[in-house]
């Protein structure tokens, strides 16, 4: 290489300004510029006729789907892909975590903000008698955003649902055959009460009335999972289940070329050739592969010490 591509040096080295900030890799950029931009020259997703037919079943029969496979398949790829095909509108994310509730996809109500701001009302004036609006206290989840009345379907992403608590796929299951639920604390404000309220992804509200919210259209609801463990009966029943495969050298040679060009994928075949490799010994995720052919077209030299930090095994464990 010209130069050494090292931007930090350690030791002693002294503070430094960097002319030129590398520049970030297509999956890596942020911003509303970069935004549009994608939105301009969407990425196509690749996936096998016999995958495209299970999602399209999803959609026909307007049930969840369930998306399993290891990290690094496009389980949560798709939820995107489809949205932007369809033109379903940004995708709402609820990522799902040990501690995450149904009320919490649903909706979130902070009642100590709004006494607290009640407080210092009245503190501020006695005369003031009446409570804060409580539809400024209240916000929909990505859940119950996506089952807001519209005349086309939100695509909703639930990612990871394994990760839940045990009864959390259970919970889901009334919602979902139900396609309404309710807000108890809008339901106490009376019958015909309509309170405005904000929702996932947007600075905008919407109207509740009587504190029930109900779709009109089922959403695309995709639902990812690791297969760390198993899900009730019950709920595989309401899903379409779709298991995505590790993609081969073949999928893989047109990933590269998809994210960084015709000229960048003709030279990462001993990469590819390379990863595959590993990735029988290991598990690794194609982010990797990624991250190894982006170094190595920036001017990186990628040595083997390179790749055996880059590909090392999504369940490793480092040595105490």
């Amino acid at each position: 290489m010209a130069q050494d591509w090292r931007l930090f040096q350690g030791g002693d080295t002294r503070p430094h300004e960097v002319e030129t900030w590398p520049p970030a890799p297509p999956w890596r950029r942020f911003g509303d510029d970069a935004r549009r931009r994608d939105k301009k020259r969407p990425l196509p997703y690749l996936i096998s006729d016999e995958d495209r037919d299970v999602v399209n079943m999803a959609l026909h029969l307007h049930r969840p789907l369930l998306v399993t496979g290891r990290p690094g398949t496009g389980k949560s790829t798709l939820a995107h892909a489809i949205a932007r095909e369809l033109m379903l509108g940004e995708v709402l994310h609820w990522p799902v975590n040990s501690r995450s509730t149904l009320t919490e996809g649903l909706y979130s109500y902070d009642a100590v903000g709004r006494l607290r701001e009640a407080s210092l009302k009245r503190r501020a004036d006695e005369t003031v008698a009446a409570e804060p609006d409580i539809g400024d206290y209240l916000r929909l989840g990505a859940l119950g955003t996506a089952l807001l009345p519209a005349g086309k379907p939100r695509v909703l992403l639930v990612d990871e649902l394994d990760k839940g608590d045990v009864d959390l796929p259970n919970d889901l299951l009334t919602v979902f055959e139900e396609g309404e639920f309710e807000i108890p604390e809008l339901a106490r404000l009376g019958e015909g009460r309509t309170v405005q309220v904000q929702y996932a992804g947007s600075r905008e509200k919407t109207g509740i009335t009587s504190g029930w919210v109900s779709c009109s259209v089922f959403p695309v609801v995709v639902i990812t999972s690791n297969g760390e463990r198993e899900f009730p009966p019950a709920f595989l029943r309401r899903c379409v289940r779709l298991d995505l495969k590790q993609p081969d050298e073949a999928q893989l040679q047109r990933i590269v070329t998809m994210h960084l060009g015709e000229e960048v994928g003709a030279r990462a075949q001993e990469l590819i050739a390379d990863f595959v490799s590993r990735r029988n010994e290991r598990e690794l995720a194609t982010d990797q592969l990624l991250n190894a052919v982006r170094l190595r077209s920036s001017g990186v030299r990628v040595d083997q010490d390179v790749l055996d930090k880059l590909f090392r095994s999504l369940n490793e464990v480092d040595a105490q």
